[in-house]
């Protein structure tokens, strides 16, 4: 089983790579990786990320066949599947770092705003529930007097972390595995414009930062 920590260092070091144009999982996609996954998988990490096609969480983490169980969603909301498919990986595959992935400019989060100005008629039934997953997080940042690029970025930001409280607290069964099993659910933005993906929310500190608390504590 690989731990939370080292999987956020996969994903990290993955994503590294990819904008830096150096793809390091060729070998990962092979006929052979394909035949050896035949019959199990053993994914290090969870993605829930958006269905943004610019997004593809394999190659955006350099990553090769079943290294990673992506649940992709518009705006990466959370829904009663997508945690039922949290749960699944997590409890099936022993899977310990679930990471909610959204990205700059995405249109859902657009898309929610543009409704909160100027409710749209006729919407479909299916596009306003995604838009109603997305609205608490984003409507009281209209009272903050933010600029467009600002406000979107904020909304981007605060639709990721509703997800992952989301995930956190709103189901027993991740509730039991944060406490008892040490998943973690991490939330990150992947920038469409750098390719760089920003880990800001529950990141796991590394060796030397824990190091450094316990010096200071001493």
């Amino acid at each position: 089983m690989v731990s939370a920590r080292e999987a956020f260092e996969r994903l990290r070091d993955g994503n590294l790579k990819f904008a830096a144009n150096v793809r390091g999982s060729d070998a990962f996609v092979s006929r052979d990786r394909r035949a050896e996954l035949s019959m199990t998988q053993q994914p290090f990490a969870i993605i829930l990320g958006c269905s943004d096609a610019r997004v593809p969480a394999e190659i955006v983490f350099d990553q090769g066949l079943g290294d990673l169980f992506v649940i992709r969603v518009a705006g990466n909301i959370v829904a009663p599947s997508q945690v039922g498919s949290v749960e699944f990986a997590a409890e099936r595959f022993g899977t310990r770092l679930v990471l909610v992935l959204g990205h700059s400019q995405c249109g859902a989060i657009l898309a929610t705003l543009e409704e909160l100005r100027r409710p749209a008629e006729n919407q479909s039934h299916n596009l306003q529930s995604i838009v109603d997953r997305v609205r608490p997080s984003v409507e009281g940042l209209f009272h903050l007097g933010l600029d467009e690029e600002t406000l979107v970025k904020h909304a981007v930001r605060a639709n990721i972390r509703a997800s992952v409280a989301h995930l956190r607290h709103g189901s027993r069964v991740l509730e039991q595995l944060i406490q008892d099993n040490g998943l973690l659910v991490v939330g990150a933005e992947y920038s469409l414009e750098t390719g760089v993906v920003d880990f800001f929310d529950g990141v796991p500190k590394t060796k030397s930062e824990k190091e450094s608390h316990v010096s200071d504590i001493r």
